[in-house]
């Protein structure tokens, strides 16, 4: 892992990328967490609705508001 005193102080990690990197991949903490990929936009989800919800939508569309005097 990182010694304190760089890995207390951010702005030093950033001067060594590749020290941060090899510390990431040598670490015990991190090896052991679960992921997962989720990847909500790869398939969009047709939402089907049916023909009562179709039709008053399409009747609610419809309606004409009065006009503001």
């Amino acid at each position: 892992m990182l010694s304190s005193p760089l890995a207390n102080n951010p702005f030093a990690l950033m001067m060594d990328p590749e020290a941060v990197l090899r510390a990431l991949e040598t670490s015990d903490r991190l090896s052991r967490l679960q992921s997962r990929i989720c990847r909500p936009l790869d398939r969009p989800l047709i939402a089907r609705v049916s023909s009562e919800v179709a039709e008053f939508d399409r009747t609610v569309d419809n309606i004409e508001l009065p006009a503001d005097e």
